[in-house]
């Protein structure tokens, strides 16, 4: 079944937010909006570990000073996601957490959602391991509510579910994500040689080649924005993500590094193939910048068909 109802009345849960540590990863972020995101789950958990990934414009730990169970992990260099993220959570584990809270710098959670998403952990849990569980967001800029995702040919699954429904999905987005500590051993961390993008979908290839579960919650709400620009598009109803020209460098080159790895599904390289051909087109004809992009797209190419990995070459 890729439905569940959410528990009835009667039945309780084990499930300690205290026991819970959140983890940002900042990287130049809107001081305003930074308040919000922390303000918005320091109630919510046990502490809040910022992994500040050397951030110049804005100093993050002066920024947050003073909160309560908050702690900055400053960097003095950009080390990428999967390393920022590796390092927090080694901090949370050392800290005795059972649990690690994944969170954006720009993620906005709604009220009660840790106790949700921990609740439905805790019952999901009964009936085998479980690698993670996540909220449903909504797109900060349009109002879009996402949905979970199964891997399909020719197309994935979308599935938006409904209230008090609990959706097994073969993909989470990495904010939002609880993990508990004991399966995030298991599985292992993120992968650092891929740096920024991808990390989730290379994890969430990994938890469920080991045999774990992973779980969308749709009574656990967020708001969070893909990409750094939504635009309106006669393709897509809800608009098309654009990234920064360096980030294509990224989403090619570790795009192909995934389809080099051996517990990467099949189901969902052949469905992804025409998706990153298109998205190479669109980014070389359509979009500001082409020359820009179309160099960085085609060195991230080179380097994913030679398994480079690392930071953007100089």
């Amino acid at each position: 079944m890729v439905l569940r109802n959410t528990p009835g009345a009667g039945q309780s849960s084990d499930f300690d937010a205290l026991m819970v540590c959140a983890v940002i990863v900042t990287y130049g972020p809107d001081p305003v909006l930074l308040r919000k995101v922390v303000a918005s789950v320091a109630s919510q958990v046990g502490h809040v570990v910022v992994f500040d990934n050397g951030s110049r414009a804005v100093d993050v730990a002066g920024l947050l000073a003073g909160q309560q169970r908050v702690s900055v992990v400053p960097s003095v260099l950009n080390v990428g996601l999967g390393a920022a993220l590796n390092r927090a959570c080694e901090r949370a584990r050392q800290m005795g957490f059972q649990h690690v809270l994944l969170m954006d710098q720009d993620s906005v959670l709604a009220g009660g959602m840790v106790r949700t998403l921990g609740t439905a952990l805790v019952d999901l849990q009964q009936a085998g391991h479980v690698a993670a569980v996540g909220p449903q967001f909504r797109d900060a800029r349009s109002g879009e509510l996402a949905p979970f995702v199964r891997f399909g040919f020719p197309l994935n699954r979308k599935l938006r579910g409904g209230a008090g429904q609990r959706i097994s999905c073969d993909f989470l987005i990495t904010s939002g994500s609880l993990i508990p500590v004991a399966a995030l051993e298991r599985i292992g961390p993120m992968d650092e040689a891929l740096f920024i993008d991808n990390l989730d979908m290379d994890w969430c290839f990994r938890a469920k080649r080991a045999g774990f579960s992973l779980h969308g919650i749709c009574d656990a709400q967020m708001a969070h924005s893909i990409g750094e620009e939504l635009r309106a598009s006669w393709v897509k109803q809800d608009g098309v993500i654009v990234h920064k020209p360096f980030r294509l460098y990224f989403i090619m080159r570790n795009r192909v590094l995934l389809y080099r790895r051996r517990y990467t599904p099949r189901v969902w390289i052949a469905q992804d193939v025409p998706r990153l051909v298109l998205k190479f087109v669109g980014n070389a004809l359509f979009l500001p910048q082409r020359w820009q992009r179309l160099v960085f797209m085609c060195r991230g190419l080179r380097d994913g068909l030679l398994g480079r990995g690392g930071g953007l070459p100089g």
